[in-house]
């Protein structure tokens, strides 16, 4: 059985700070479950844009406002708590966070993050066997 608080990894190597993100990192591929848990804050007024070319992505908003772009469709979704969505196609996505407010998300990675990932200039993580 694994347990582990928030409290626990904030201010370790387990908590990635950027420019638009904080990623709380809470499990990872090392732990043997098949997929990767993140406590993630998107910072107020962060406009992202990412495309996952290696991982699938499900992410759940419990806090703040915001909304994402599908970049093929054109078609943008607001985001609030209870919002869940899924980039099944390694979607080319840009997300903000409103001005006011930032996002907190619960994301989950397949295959899991080893943890030493970093976006590239694309904004995807590249796939790593570590």
């Amino acid at each position: 059985m694994i347990v582990k608080k928030l409290e626990d990894i904030l201010g370790t190597a387990a908590e990635v700070d950027t420019e638009g993100w904080t990623s709380r990192r809470l499990i990872y591929k090392d732990a043997g479950m098949g997929y990767s848990v993140h406590d993630t804050i998107i910072k107020a007024g962060a406009v992202l844009e990412m495309e996952y070319k290696h991982h699938l992505e499900t992410v759940y908003c419990i806090e703040g406002q915001g909304d994402i772009t599908d970049l093929a469709s054109g078609r943008t979704y607001e985001i609030g708590p209870g919002t869940l969505y899924a980039l099944d196609k390694h979607d080319r996505h840009v997300l903000r966070a409103s001005k006011d407010t930032h996002m907190r998300m619960i994301c989950v990675f397949n295959p899991p993050l080893t943890g030493r990932e970093v976006h590239d200039e694309t904004g995807a993580y590249a796939l790593t066997d570590g």
